[in-house]
């Protein structure tokens, strides 16, 4: 079979370029092959990655039983998710388990959540200093948390709730700078050589985490009045089409995806949202213009209907997408596209990354542009942050819930000043696209 041309370079190479200077590589294959192009990773199959939205809306809306999504999905690192995970399912199994953790995201449970998320943010921002700089990639990573424990845990204050945001936060930390990363995508580094190894003081984190998850979900399937509107007691609750619920490794598991999927992502879009706001003072004024029509104590679902707060996050998200790619898919039958009959164990993946940064689509995508989202509505293969298809993030509505609500309530409570926008760049942080440690802020009375 002929592959998309790509890059000639060694696996080791284009691994350990993908890893270190993503955003760099990606553009370079880019302007060089086009929109469909073939890379090689170091112990994975060759990957054709794509980025022309017609050819996106033929994969996403192809029948999923072209595509192995199951075996696709193990690409990505099971070490951190579990393998009862929705995102390793396919098939029946993967529609039966996304209907059972489709409702805590839904309608009326997002009500729930909004005194909530404006409460946690409030909390933690009333304990920055005037004056004192923070470190914005880590706060937005203490309010995503304590949101994710709270509203998809379902812990109130105490000593699991700190011990396990203590432990947890420590385990994502592990995998915070591109070197690192690489131990998430590598199975030849995830090798346990100790408590002081990397891969060693990860699997250690991680087993005190499990034990405490595993109380939580103990302590909760015995209660009586199970009742609560966390995601956790909700799934408990919930019964497939047999009648069945899902074990405790199963619960664990899809505990684990929301936690990564919606906490590191969230906080990472967040500190470019607050990266974008103080780079470009007239985004920051209009949007506090916006966010004052409501007065000083406004409703969470007012907030989320804001139409200018909504085209800074969408404009965030596209700019500077959380992930680079959609979830992998490998080919179960012969699938044409663009010139190419790939054929079946080809491995091919949307970028939403490039797709992104299109200037036919964007013009002039390198610039921060929220008015592009008031002008003209995206189709789905166009814009899709949160991947896309039968694969489509269950949390999406949430993410976007809770960004708008965090951004809301923090600028209009502070101001917020930067002496070092020019140092800040993108890096790899785990799995999600993230700002360079040094960017901080700095609080001061509005």
């Amino acid at each position: 079979m002929k592959f998309p041309e790509g890059p000639r370079s060694p696996e080791l190479i284009q691994t350990i370029e993908l890893i270190t200077n993503s955003l760099n590589y990606l553009e370079r294959c880019n302007q060089r092959y086009g929109d469909i192009f073939t890379i090689r990773f170091l112990s994975y199959p060759p990957s054709v990655i794509v980025s022309n939205p017609q050819a996106i809306e033929e994969i996403f809306t192809a029948d999923p039983k072209i595509f192995n999504l199951e075996q696709g999905n193990k690409i990505l690192p099971p070490a951190l998710l579990g393998a009862n995970s929705v995102i390793f399912m396919d098939g029946d199994r993967h529609e039966e388990r996304r209907r059972l953790l489709s409702p805590p995201f839904r309608g009326e449970r997002m009500r729930v959540y909004g005194q909530l998320i404006f409460d946690i943010t409030q909390q933690i921002i009333s304990q920055w200093t005037i004056g004192k700089p923070f470190q914005v990639r880590s706060a937005m990573q203490q309010i995503s948390m304590q949101t994710i424990l709270r509203a998809v845990f379902g812990l109130n204050e105490g000593n699991r709730l700190q011990q396990l945001e203590n432990l947890l936060t420590s385990m994502m930390n592990i995998f915070s700078s591109p070197w690192r990363s690489s131990f998430l995508f590598i199975e030849a580094l995830q090798r346990d050589l100790g408590p002081w190894s990397l891969w060693g003081n990860f699997l250690r984190t991680r087993k005190q985490a499990d034990e405490l998850i595993y109380e939580e979900i103990h302590q909760r399937r015995n209660d009586p009045n199970l009742s609560g509107e966390d995601v956790l007691s909700l799934a408990i609750a919930a019964r497939d089409s047999q009648g069945q619920s899902m074990t405790p490794i199963e619960l664990r598991d899809e505990l684990m995806t929301l936690l990564v999927a919606g906490h590191d992502n969230v906080a990472s879009s967040l500190a470019w949202a607050l990266y974008w706001i103080h780079r470009l003072p007239e985004v920051r004024k209009k949007l506090l213009t916006e966010i004052e029509t409501l007065g000083s104590h406004p409703e969470p679902l007012e907030v989320t209907q804001l139409p200018y707060l909504e085209a800074v996050c969408q404009e965030t998200l596209r700019i500077c997408p959380p992930v680079l790619f959609t979830f992998p898919r490998i080919l179960q039958a012969p699938f044409p596209i663009m010139g190419y009959d790939l054929e079946p164990g080809t491995l091919i993946s949307p970028c939403i990354y490039l797709t992104h940064q299109r200037p036919d689509l964007y013009p002039e995508p390198k610039s921060f542009q929220p008015e592009r989202f008031l002008a003209k509505k995206f189709s789905p293969f166009e814009f899709f942050p949160f991947g896309g298809g039968n694969r489509r993030c269950l949390g999406v509505a949430f993410a976007q819930f809770e960004m708008k609500l965090i951004l809301a309530k923090i600028l209009s409570h502070l101001q917020l000043t930067s002496t070092n926008l020019d140092s800040i760049k993108p890096q790899l942080r785990g799995g999600t696209l993230a700002p360079s440690e040094n960017f901080y802020l700095i609080p001061t009375l509005k």
